[in-house]
């Protein structure tokens, strides 16, 4: 029924059903009094209406679609057809309990049963006597209780007042009639047509466009004569709504220009398409309207939306701007404004999570646990923004997934690598074509809440670009005291960073902004060691290379013995993405002898190791002698972890001329050159002829000339190789070095330590030479790692020579 009408044309119509020429006459005096004269049953079957009220002597149909409604009709047609009809408190419970029922309602006669085309059962029925429930007896298959009529006070005929409550009663449905277009003119007959009092007010009340909760307070009022008098205040509301309308229309019907008929032409097309299935942008607004009622928003985007709420209201739904601003309000409803998951405190539970996923990184799960302890003491923190920082491979983003599941947080991961268009970051202007937010903003909405566990994928890999500096857009994300009001520019509004925890990764600190790495805290992630990696690989990449393949572990097993030829034969580097590989190779050629039904080993020797990988490749890293003079290993970092390096150096007949060869940086050559010029200022304490540099060229080369090289390292490593080569003097077996040297002797300490460390364990040195101050750096590392390596720590180059080079002559020395 439309709300634009007074009464209800499909109930005043039921009062005449077209049924083999039968006539259900609007009710009479004598009618009522029969009614009234009726007993009530002792107990009845309560149907529950959603939208409606029915009032004694009224008929209505009512469509029932519930089970309950439906069984509850079959079973009273099948016998005295009297039923109870209550009105549910709230239309929206589709499976209403006692409580959810009004008290008050009225008892009804099932007049027919029809079954519809659509498949529903409609029933018509026509109310009796107020009722009010006393005890409920059922509630299964339908709720059945004892009732108690509520006798209706009416005046005395001869009362003045209530006849002319009566007639105004009338006079206004009449001329409610005629004013309506909507209204048929055969309803002024029916009204003309009551004779009882009480059922005309009874219809009336039916009929008025009201709410429920108004219409139920009408049927609860047993006294006739102030219930007419409501019913006649309700019809005057709507005698001048009804009348302010029509002038309304009459004004706008006579100053309607070209817009104004393009409008009323688009709300026609909008109902033809309501006909055929669609819905009407109306709905729409006002879905949009119900959903901004459940976000927690504050009120300075409260207004916000609703101004823009309003700006789409008087959009024509034709032009394009109308999806964008459509687009716009609905991911106001879709971001999790307000809405935080709830944090797991349980450390010991999360420390087990983090020990489970990740063998290693003590480090970065100390950091986590640290930081869940001081949550779980304020409850309200600030998150951090930690970089793990290290080479490919360690289980930087991974790490993150894990961490999501020790806090109980939602996991978001966006990678960063080549991104160089800043909107990606802050988002469009909407007022752009195909403007849309920023990958923060569309993540935290896939998310679905304000803290989640944030990725920032390889943040050292953000580009630059006419479009803008990403890495300048992620100074305000980033930053804890201000991304509590990041600015996104399609929200148009700040939105609260300040929850989110933000874990970014990056291989190398170098290309990241400072001011950028100024706002996180590096937690670096080094490699790993030999035995880490094959305790890696024995719990986590076989089962899962097993499992991606199809396989169980009974079909495939693979001993520390054979991981750690796997691990020190075919892989070189400090993470385990190379490892995997190898391990998914051997997986691969037992599943491919299986499903071929070939023999193999189910458990893996290292022959067969050899055999499905090939011979090992690296053997050579792990340590070259230096029976030869000049030839000293040394310790260097590079963007996939530590290695080691050989440092060769010759002489041949010429001048004192010094070539330095194997792509070296410029820093690498400096260092080359300063050990030089050291060695000849203080040739006599070191022990060599200073005649020697005016009849011998110098040749000094590293290795690997396709693999760049640079940085101060290396210092006093081709110190120690010149020496040896003046000398013709050995170096001490298994043994390494790294520093920087200065003019005057002094040697300097530099960085990637732990690194360097691993790949020394990795090659099988025994002694490593290390500046000082990097002894800090070693107490940093854990004991394990140590284990088998002596080191010595020098401040000076002569410190250096002393320790690296031996007492014994190379065989076949030169004589110089």
């Amino acid at each position: 029924m439309s709300r634009n009408n007074f009464f209800n044309i499909d109930n005043l119509s039921l009062q005449h059903i077209d049924d083999d020429a039968e006539l259900i006459p609007l009710m009479t005096p004598e009618d009522e009094e029969e009614i009234n004269n009726e007993s009530l049953p002792a107990s009845l079957p309560i149907l529950p209406l959603r939208n409606t009220v029915l009032f004694p002597g009224v008929v209505i149909p009512i469509t029932a679609g519930r089970d309950k409604s439906i069984k509850l009709i079959k079973d009273a047609s099948n016998s005295s057809k009297v039923i109870g009809v209550v009105s549910q408190k709230d239309e929206s419970i589709e499976d209403p309990e006692v409580k959810d029922l009004n008290q008050v309602g009225t008892v009804a006669r099932i007049l027919r049963v029809l079954k519809m085309p659509d498949g529903n059962t409609t029933v018509i029925i026509q109310g009796k006597k107020r009722f009010e429930i006393d005890r409920i007896l059922e509630t299964e298959p339908y709720i059945t209780a004892t009732i108690k009529g509520l006798p209706e006070e009416k005046p005395d005929l001869d009362n003045e007042e209530f006849t002319t409550i009566i007639d105004s009663v009338k006079e206004l449905a009449l001329q409610i009639i005629k004013e309506s277009p909507n209204i048929p003119s055969e309803a002024s007959f029916a009204i003309k047509n009551i004779e009882s009092n009480s059922f005309l007010v009874n219809f009336i009340s039916s009929n008025l466009n009201l709410e429920v909760v108004d219409k139920q307070k009408l049927l609860e009022n047993s006294r006739l004569m102030e219930r007419a008098l409501a019913t006649l205040k309700y019809m005057n509301i709507e005698l001048q709504k009804l009348a302010l309308r029509n002038d309304i229309q009459s004004r706008v019907r006579s100053d309607m220009d070209q817009q104004q008929r393009e409008y009323f032409l688009h709300q026609q097309m909008k109902t033809i398409q309501e006909e055929l299935g669609g819905g009407s942008y109306e709905e729409e607004v006002e879905q949009m309207r119900l959903r901004a009622k459940a976000k927690k928003w504050d009120t300075k985007v409260k207004e916000h939306f609703e101004k823009e709420l309003a700006k789409l209201q008087r959009m024509n739904p034709q032009v394009a701007e109308y999806s964008i601003q459509r687009n716009y309000l609905d991911l106001y409803l879709d971001l999790p404004w307000g809405e935080f998951s709830k944090d797991k405190f349980d450390l010991k539970r999360a420390q087990k999570i983090l020990d489970r996923d990740h063998y290693g990184l003590e480090d970065v799960k100390k950091r986590i646990i640290e930081y869940l302890a001081v949550l779980k003491l304020r409850n309200d923190m600030k998150s951090p923004i930690l970089c793990l920082y290290g080479p490919p491979g360690v289980g930087k983003t991974s790490l993150g997934k894990s961490v999501a599941e020790a806090l109980g947080r939602e996991y978001v991961r966006i990678s960063l690598g080549g991104l160089r268009d800043e909107a990606e970051i802050r988002g469009h202007r909407k007022t752009y074509i195909g403007a849309m937010p920023g990958r923060i903003i569309q993540s935290l909405k896939k998310a679905g809440t304000s803290n989640p566990v944030f990725i920032l994928d390889e943040i050292d890999k953000l580009s630059v670009s006419h479009s803008g500096d990403p890495s300048s857009a992620m100074l305000e994300v980033l930053d804890p005291e201000q991304n509590s009001e990041f600015y996104d520019n399609f929200l148009e509004l700040g939105y609260d960073l300040s929850k989110v925890m933000f874990i970014a990764t990056a291989n190398n600190l170098g290309p990241i902004q400072p001011a950028l790495r100024d706002r996180m805290e590096i937690i670096n992630v080094t490699g790993y060691t030999i035995e880490e990696k094959v305790e890696i690989a024995k719990r986590h990449l076989l089962p899962k290379q097993l499992e991606e393949h199809g396989m169980t572990s009974s079909q495939l097993k693979i001993g520390k013995r054979e991981l750690e030829k796997i691990v020190e034969g075919y892989t070189r580097e400090s993470g385990v993405r190379g490892l995997e590989k190898q391990i998914a190779k051997m997986v691969r050629f037992a599943a491919k002898s299986i499903a071929m039904e070939q023999e193999y080993n189910v458990k893996v020797s290292v022959k067969d190791v050899e055999d499905v990988l090939g011979p090992a490749r690296l053997e050579r890293d792990k340590y070259e002698n230096n029976d030869v003079a000049g030839v000293v290993t040394g310790l260097a970092w590079t963007s996939v972890g530590g290695d080691i390096l050989f440092i060769e150096s010759i002489l041949s007949k010429g001048k004192g001329a010094l070539t330095i060869t194997g792509n070296l940086g410029k820093v690498m050559k400096e260092s080359a050159t300063i050990a030089m010029e050291y060695i000849k200022s203080n040739a006599k304490s070191i022990g060599i002829d200073p005649n020697i540099f005016d009849n011998y060229n110098v040749h000094i080369h590293v290795p690997e000339g396709a693999t760049p090289k640079d940085g101060p390292s290396a210092g006093i490593t081709m110190l120690t190789s010149l020496v040896s080569l003046f000398t013709q003097r050995k170096v001490k077996k298994s043994l390494a070095m790294t520093g920087e040297i200065t003019l005057r002797g002094k040697v300097l300490p530099v960085g990637g330590i732990k690194e360097k460390i691993l790949a020394a364990k990795r090659a099988r040195i025994k002694e490593i030479i290390l500046c000082e101050e990097n002894k800090r750096d070693i107490e940093e590392i854990k004991e394990e790692y140590l284990k088998g390596l002596t080191f010595h720590y020098v401040k000076e180059m002569s410190e250096v020579i002393d320790l690296a080079i031996t007492d014994s002559k190379v065989k076949n020395a030169k004589k110089l």
